[in-house]
């Protein structure tokens, strides 16, 4: 026996001095038993929960808040766009927009951030920086302005390549930027609404963040969903005193996972309050 308890504490310790923790077991109901590939959690900033947080992965959609960033920043929200032949072309998620079409900056974003459009959010790169090879760099240029050390952009939606990744601790720095712009976070926490163009053709949008309208406190952010990215997201809750932030990357149901792990975040951080 004393040898066996020898052997264990010898094992501990190897791990330790190579850095890799022992593992914790979780309870079979916990929303951390099975987690996502990666994930983040935050409680008023601080790290609550955290796995492979940076570790680099594709985030999908959630690289349109880097291109919404970059457009509230650099663009007057009633410029027109002109829908580009780029845009129009766009696959994926997308609410149909035609070419030559003419809409708002403002109404842009809205269909970028609530409904994931891609030829939405084609049309806003191709509008700020003439083609999306030059957009791209200016996303690049922001992420190294942001000490996001472990991402890299390709493209202005998400769509899966190698030079497109990022990890759940920078795309909780990109957020927690994004959250400042005010219109950025009225879009993320909308459940619906309609954009028309100067034609005076009408498209309805329906937010893809089902916490919106459905968990208690969820003010936002972001879906992403692609083959190799998987299911992704961004969200954020508050409730009194207590800010909420997750990042989950690859996940198998996030619409199961987030909720479970924002009320393990909200529990936790009351049982902290109550010592």
């Amino acid at each position: 026996m004393k040898n066996f308890s020898f052997i264990i504490h010898y094992i501990v310790a190897m791990l330790l001095l190579s850095g890799i923790p022992p593992y914790r077991a979780e309870a079979a109901g916990s929303p951390f038993a099975n987690p996502p590939a990666a994930y983040l959690l935050q409680v008023n900033g601080e790290t609550f929960r955290e796995r492979n947080s940076n570790t680099r992965r594709p985030p999908a959609s959630l690289t349109k808040i880097m291109t919404a960033l970059i457009i509230m920043e650099r663009c007057d929200l009633e410029e027109v766009v002109v829908v580009s032949r780029g845009a129009a072309q766009e696959t994926g998620s997308r609410i149909g927009l035609r070419q030559g079409e003419r809409l708002t900056v403002r109404d842009l974003l809205a269909a970028t951030l609530m409904a994931s459009a891609n030829d939405a959010c084609r049309a806003l790169a191709d509008h700020e920086a003439g083609s999306q090879k030059n957009f791209v760099a200016m996303m690049n240029a922001r992420a190294r302005k942001l000490q996001m050390k472990n991402t890299r952009f390709s493209n202005a939606c998400g769509h899966d390549s190698a030079n497109l990744y990022s990890t759940a601790h920078d795309l909780a720095i990109l957020t927690t930027n994004a959250m400042q712009m005010p219109l950025f976070t009225k879009l993320v926490a909308k459940r619906s609404m309609r954009i028309k163009t100067k034609g005076g053709r009408s498209y309805y949008l329906k937010n893809k963040n089902r916490l919106i309208g459905n968990y208690p406190g969820a003010q936002g952010v972001k879906t992403g969903t692609t083959p190799k990215a998987g299911q992704c997201l961004v969200a954020i809750a508050e409730r009194k005193d207590r800010k909420v932030l997750l990042v989950i990357m690859h996940a198998k149901n996030r619409w199961r996972t987030a909720p479970a792990m924002l009320d393990a975040a909200f529990a936790a951080s009351l049982k902290s309050l109550a010592k």
